[in-house]
C-alpha cells in the first residue's frame, strides 16, 4: 500500500545488473508519478529481485536513503493520517477511490490493481506433485514492530516535531569522559557510550500526549513561531514582529486548549483550542494559538541535577535556619552540632556538581547522557563526577522478566514474606559490577535470617546490661578478647570504606555480612558470656559491656546504608537517642589500632575450637562429647593461650584438659592451631576401622562425581552449546563435589 507514497527504487551500486539504470527515470503505474533510480548499499542484491521500492515518508530505512538520495525530509511524501487512513499526497497523484481507505484495505486493494495492470510478477513454488503454484509474495518472516498496549502494526509516520541538535550538545560529554572528568564504572561501559554519542542523531523533543510540559512555542497567522517562557513575553515578541509586518497597534490574542475532567480529577490539557477573550475581535486582532504538545519526559528529566536545586535563580531556595538537626556532641553523631543546609552559597552552589550518579545501565542514554549534555550546556559544569552503572534483576535461570513469560517477580511480595532489609542487602550483596543480577528467593531469605541474627544479638546486649556508647572512640580494653574485637571493627571498617570507595558494592555488604555474623555473633559474643555472668565477671565486666556497646554502635551506622530499617529499630532501642535518628550518625572512623597480640591470641583460640568442632562433624562424634587434647613442648606463647582461656575452651571446645605432655598411644586425630599440633586420642570414642571405611567410600563417590563433571566441563561441545544456565550448573556441582573430596580426604588424615 505505501507504494501510493513511493519516491524512489534503490539498487545497490555494485550490482552489474542495474548498474546502467541507476539515474533513470522509474512511472509508477498506479499513481503515475516518476521517480529515479538510486544506487545505495540499503538495498541486498541477494534478496528478492535485489530491487526496493523506497517510501521515506513511511519507513525508517528508506527514510535514510531518501535523505542519501538528496530529498528533503519537508518533500518527503505523507500518504496517512493519524488512524492510518490513506490521504491525498501533496502532489496529488494518487487516484482518490483510495483516499479515505484503511491501510490494510488499501494494500489488497493495491495488489489487486497491479495485478492487474499485469505489473505484479507471482512467486511460484511447486506443489507436492510438483504443479506449479503462484503467490502474490515470496513467503518471508520480517521483523514487524506491534505496538505494546494496542496490539496493532506500528506505522512508521513523517510528522513535524521539534528537535534539538544533540551533535551540537554530545561534544562536551564526550570530551568530559575521555579527560576522565566523568568517569563511568564500569569502565567497559565507556565503549558503548562513545560510540552512541559520536553516531548521535537529532533528538526529537516533542511528544503527542495529554501530560507533561507544554512546549513554549506560539504559532501566528503568518507561520511564525514565538517561544518564550511567558505569555506576557510571547505577546511583546509578537506585537514586535507585528508591527514590522505594518500592523498598526497589534491586540495579541491567546488560543489555548481546555481542561477536561473525569470525575473530579484534572487529566490533562484535552479538547479543542478557545479564545482567551483578552481582545475583541478586529482588524488588529491577531491570535497566536499555542503548540499542543508536551515535551520528551527524559528532556525535562535532564534538567533535575540543576533544576532541583533553585535553578535558574541565581540563589536556590535557603532552609530555614531555625531548624537544627538534632544530635550529640560526644555520642556517635559526633562532630559539631550541624544544622541543615546553613550558610551564603545556595543549594545549587554547595550541591552541584554532585559526586555520584548510581543508574541501569539501560537509561544510559535515555537520561544519563542527557543530562550530561543539559548539565554542562547550562551549568558550564559536569552534573557529577562518577556514574555507576548497574546491572538488570533477572529471573533465576537468567532470562530477563517478562509478563509474557510469566517470570516476573514482584518485590512487593518479597517485602512482605522477608522484609525489605533482606532484599534491599540481597541487591547490594548480588551488585557485583559489569554482571546482571539473577534473582533467588532463598539468598533473600538467608539475609532475612541474618537481620534476625543481628537483632537476636542486640536483645542478648540489651538483657546484659549493654546499651548505647557514650563515646565516638573505642573505649579502653585490656582484655585479649575485647582488643581483638576493636581491632576487628578497625580492619572491618576500612575494608568497607575502601569497597564503598570502589563502588563494589558486594564487596562492602559481605565485609559487613561477615564481620556481624561470624566475628560479632559467632565468636565475640560467646567469648564474652563467661564475662558478664555474676559469677565469672570479675574486673572486666564493665569494659566488656562498654566495648559491646561500642562495637554495637558501630554495626548499626556501617550496616545502616544496606539495612535501614532494622538498624533503625535497633538504634532507637539501645539507648537514649531517640531525638536523632542513625541517618544523621558519624560515621565511623578508624581511630583505634590492631592489637597484633591480642588478634593471635584469640585467633588461635578460634582455629582451636573452630577445628575441634568440624572434626567432631567429619567423624561423627558428638558435639557434646567431651574430650582430651595432648600438646607436648608448647611455645610459650601457645602455653600463655591456653592457660589465659581455660575457661573459654572448657566451655567452646568441650575439652576436660590441654595437657603438655606427649600423647598416648593409639589412634589420634590432629588439630592444628596456629604454630601449634595438639592430638586428641580416639580409643573407646568411635570405631576407627569402621569410621576409616565410611570415609574412604564417601571420598571416592565425591572423587567421581567431581572427574565425571571435570569430564563435561572438558568438552567443548558441552560448554559452547549446552544452555549457559546448565554449565553454570555443572561448574557449582563440580566445585561442590571437589570441595567434599578435599574435607573427607582431610578427615581421613586426621585419623592417621
Amino acid at each position: 500500500e505505501t507504494m501510493l507514497a513511493d519516491m524512489a527504487v534503490a539498487v545497490h551500486p555494485e550490482d552489474e545488473r542495474y548498474k546502467s539504470v541507476i539515474g533513470k527515470d522509474i512511472l509508477q503505474p498506479i499513481t503515475g508519478r516518476r521517480f529515479k533510480v538510486v544506487g545505495d548499499e540499503h538495498a541486498d542484491p541477494e534478496l528478492g529481485s535485489g530491487a526496493v521500492k523506497i517510501t521515506p515518508g513511511h519507513d525508517f530505512n528508506d527514510f535514510e536513503v531518501g535523505k542519501r538520495a538528496g530529498f528533503r525530509p519537508a518533500d518527503m511524501l505523507n500518504m496517512f493520517d493519524a488512524e492510518a487512513k490513506v490521504v491525498q499526497t501533496a502532489d496529488g497523484l494518487i487516484p482518490e477511490k483510495y483516499v479515505g481507505m484503511d491501510r490494510f484495505d488499501a494494500r489488497d486493494a493495491v495488489v489487486a490493481e497491479m495485478k492487474a495492470l499485469d505489473c505484479l510478477i507471482p512467486h511460484v513454488t511447486r506443489d507436492k506433485e510438483g504443479n506449479e503454484v503462484e503467490h502474490d509474495a515470496e513467503p518471508r518472516t520480517i521483523q514487524t514492530p506491534y505496538g505494546d498496549r494496542g496490539g496493532v502494526v506500528i506505522e512508521p509516520w513523517l510528522t513535524d516535531q521539534w528537535y534539538v541538535d544533540a551533535e551540537k550538545l554530545a561534544q562536551a560529554p564526550i570530551e568530559a569522559v575521555r579527560s576522565g572528568a566523568i568517569e563511568i564504572v564500569p569502565k567497559t561501559w565507556e565503549k558503548t557510550f562513545f560510540n552512541w554519542m559520536e553516531n548521535i542523531q537529532p533528538w526529537c523533543v516533542s511528544r503527542q500526549l495529554w501530560w507533561g510540559h507544554r512546549i513554549p512555542a506560539w504559532y501566528g497567522p503568518d507561520g511564525e513561531v514565538f517561544v518564550a517562557e511567558t505569555e506576557d513575553e510571547v505577546t511583546r515578541l509578537a506585537v514586535a514582529h507585528y508591527q514590522k509586518q505594518g500592523l498598526e497597534n497589534p491586540q495579541i490574542d491567546l488560543l489555548n486548549v481546555s481542561y477536561a475532567k473525569v470525575g473530579n480529577e484534572v487529566v490533562g490539557w484535552v479538547g479543542e483550542v478557545r479564545d482567551t477573550g483578552q481582545h475583541p475581535i478586529t482588524s488588529s486582532t491577531v491570535t497566536l494559538t499555542r503548540d499542543e504538545d508536551v515535551l520528551d519526559t527524559w528532556f525535562s528529566s535532564a534538567l533535575w541535577p540543576f533544576a532541583t536545586l533553585g535553578w535558574p535563580e541565581e540563589e536556590g531556595p535557603t532552609p530555614d535556619p531555625s531548624r537544627k538537626r538534632e544530635g550529640s556532641e560526644t555520642c556517635q553523631a559526633g562532630g559539631e552540632a550541624s544544622r541543615s543546609g546553613v550558610g551564603t552559597s545556595s543549594l545549587l552552589a554547595k550541591h552541584y556538581p554532585n559526586d555520584l550518579l548510581i543508574s541501569g545501565f539501560d537509561i544510559l542514554f535515555f537520561w544519563d547522557a542527557r543530562m550530561a549534555m543539559q548539565g554542562i550546556h547550562f551549568m558550564k559544569e559536569v552534573p557529577w563526577k562518577r556514574l555507576y552503572l548497574h546491572g538488570l534483576v533477572r529471573a533465576a535461570d537468567g532470562a530477563k522478566m517478562s509478563k509474557s513469560k510469566g517470570n516476573v517477580v514482584d518485590p512487593l511480595g518479597l517485602i512482605e514474606q522477608y522484609g525489605a532489609d533482606a532484599l534491599r542487602f540481597f541487591m547490594a550483596a548480588m551488585e557485583s559490577q559489569g554482571r546482571d543480577i539473577k534473582m533467588d528467593d532463598k539468598r533473600v531469605e538467608g539475609y532475612r535470617n541474618f537481620a534476625t541474627k543481628l537483632w537476636n544479638a542486640a536483645r542478648f546486649c540489651q538483657s546484659n546490661g549493654i546499651g548505647a556508647s557514650t563515646s565516638i572512640a573505642a573505649p579502653a580494653a585490656t582484655s585479649a578478647v575485647n582488643k581483638w574485637i576493636i581491632g576487628e571493627v578497625t580492619e572491618t571498617l576500612a575494608e568497607l570504606d575502601k569497597a564503598m570507595a570502589d563502588l563494589r558494592f558486594d564487596a562492602a555488604a559481605n565485609t559487613i555480612y561477615h564481620f556481624v555474623w561470624d566475628q560479632f555473633c559467632d565468636w565475640y559474643i560467646e567469648l564474652i558470656k563467661p564475662v558478664l555472668s555474676a559469677d565469672e565477671g570479675g574486673n572486666f565486666d564493665d569494659e566488656t559491656r562498654a566495648v559491646a556497646g561500642w562495637v554495637l554502635d558501630q554495626i548499626l551506622v556501617m550496616l545502616h546504608p544496606f539495612m535501614p530499617f532494622v538498624t533503625e529499630e535497633l538504634w532507637s532501642k539501645l539507648g537514649e537517642r531517640t531525638h536523632y535518628p542513625i541517618i544523621t550518625a558519624k560515621w565511623p572512623e578508624p581511630g583505634a589500632g590492631v592489637d597484633a597480640e591480642a588478634k593471635a591470641e584469640v585467633e588461635w583460640l578460634i582455629a582451636l575450637v573452630g577445628n575441634l568442632r568440624a572434626a567432631k562433624s567429619e567423624l561423627g562424634i558428638s558435639p557434646g562429647a567431651r574430650l582430651t587434647a595432648y600438646l607436648p613442648d608448647p611455645s610459650d606463647a601457645t602455653r600463655a593461650f591456653i592457660e589465659n582461656n581455660r575457661g573459654v575452651v572448657d566451655r567452646l571446645a568441650r575439652l576436660d584438659a590441654i595437657r603438655f605432655e606427649a600423647t598416648p598411644a593409639g589412634a589420634a586425630m590432629q588439630l592444628v592451631a596456629g604454630d601449634a599440633t595438639l592430638a586428641v586420642p580416639l580409643e573407646g570414642v568411635i570405631d576407627i576401622d569402621a569410621e576409616k571405611a565410611r570415609l574412604e567410600k564417601a571420598k571416592a563417590a565425591a572423587e567421581k562425581e567431581r572427574d565425571s563433571l571435570a569430564k563435561r566441563l572438558g568438552n567443548p561441545n558441552f560448554v559452547e552449546k549446552a544452555k549457559p544456565e546448565a554449565v553454570d550448573k555443572a561448574r557449582a556441582d563440580h566445585a561442590h563435589h571437589t570441595a567434599e573430596a578435599e574435607r573427607l580426604a582431610a578427615a581421613l588424615e586426621r585419623l592417621g
